[in-house]
């Protein structure tokens, strides 16, 4: 039974603790500086609570005594807060930040630790760049790897062909901090909103544009070994036009808080959502042009008697998968480590990350063995 702790208790977090206590061997200690939200969690007897705030790193660290690790499910901009409680307390850590000078300071902390810092551990960054990597370990030279991600309402039914399905600060800060891609074999920062590409997938029509985050440390890992990475955020047409209106038009860039005011009071939630990642490679192998392509898409159903939307299953899922590949000795337990470091057999294979692995996966599951 190992005993870990959860910060925050938000949609993900609250998922993250239904599913390490329904499906696996965990105690788990839940921390949130909001009691109503801790309150709002389902009782479980290997559940505990506390209140308190989470931006003193001392003070978190003294209440992370003990821990096998840490799963931080706060908002971006506590993430490096918490990183440094939990090395104090010399807990594994493990987070979702798509933020990237979070987790630059994150491995700074891991280069020092005796434990392991494993961020990034959500769906993107996270599985995309598992994904991405067990299918570019296929070519003898890469060409193009292109990676593509959304968490899209089924129904949509507004201007923004959009609704609210995970962290609002979250969808502000990728669409608003600089991207990086390689280009021509090269590192480079690119702006978020921009290179708006449409493609089609089973009949429906998206499209998708640049967005901060989503690659977590693969453009360090490739850059000098493939042609061109990239990674675009995907939505219905015409999202990204009026997003661009909002942040540049109207200056909401830099008024960040009002304009998550507008959308939390304006764009409607929804559990009715589905996730697609989609992933593309390119390169020679044994000599010849070839593409691989990985595509998946995740609904929102029921777990445990209670329906969970699609962003809530796949970012919970990957995380507690990662969690326990760690726990059960699969992964270093100590340093850094990369998503590019988890094996994506390993991970399909796991009870949590069968989210990822319906059975039309299944074949590309069998390549990655």
């Amino acid at each position: 039974m190992r005993r870990v702790a959860v910060i925050g208790a938000g949609k993900i977090g609250s998922t993250v603790v239904d599913l390490l206590t329904a499906f696996g061997a965990y105690e788990v200690l839940v921390i949130d500086q909001a009691p109503e939200a801790l309150a709002s969690l389902k009782t479980h007897p290997r559940v505990e609570t506390a209140a308190m705030a989470i931006d003193d790193p001392a003070r978190l660290a003294a209440r992370l005594k003990g821990r096998f690790a840490v799963v931080n499910c706060a908002p971006f901009h506590l993430t490096v807060t918490v990183a440094r409680a939990a090395a104090q307390a010399g807990a594994h850590y493990l987070d979702l930040t798509e933020d990237v000078a979070s987790s630059r300071v994150t491995r700074e902390l891991a280069a020092t630790s005796k434990t392991a810092f494993i961020p990034q551990c959500g769906l993107a960054p996270g599985f995309i760049t598992i994904a991405a990597w067990a299918l570019a370990k296929h070519f003898d030279e890469l060409h193009d790897v292109r990676l593509r991600v959304g968490a899209l309402p089924r129904y949509p039914s507004n201007a923004l062909n959009y609704n609210l399905t995970w962290s609002t600060d979250g969808v502000i800060n990728e669409y608003c901090e600089p991207c990086e891609a390689v280009q021509n074999g090269k590192l480079r920062e690119v702006p978020p909103l921009e290179e708006c590409e449409e493609f089609a997938l089973d009949g429906v029509t998206y499209e998708a544009f640049n967005t901060s985050g989503g690659l977590g440390t693969l453009c360090q890992t490739l850059e000098g070994k493939v042609r061109n990475l990239n990674y675009k955020t995907i939505r219905y047409p015409g999202h990204a036009a009026i997003m661009k209106a909002l942040l540049n038009d109207l200056n909401l860039r830099n008024r960040r808080h009002i304009l998550k005011d507008i959308l939390e009071n304006a764009v409607p939630a929804t559990l009715q959502d589905v996730v697609i990642v989609f992933v593309t490679v390119s390169g020679l192998k044994d000599g010849r042009l070839m593409q691989e392509t990985y595509v998946n898409k995740v609904f929102a159903q029921v777990i445990g008697g209670e329906l969970k939307s699609a962003i809530q299953i796949t970012t919970a899922g990957a995380i507690c998968a990662v969690l326990d590949m760690l726990s059960e000795g699969q992964l270093p337990q100590r340093g850094f480590i990369r998503q590019e470091d988890i094996p994506l057999a390993d991970f399909l294979a796991n009870r949590f990350g069968r989210f990822y692995a319906p059975d039309d996966a299944i074949p590309f599951r069998a390549a990655a063995e």
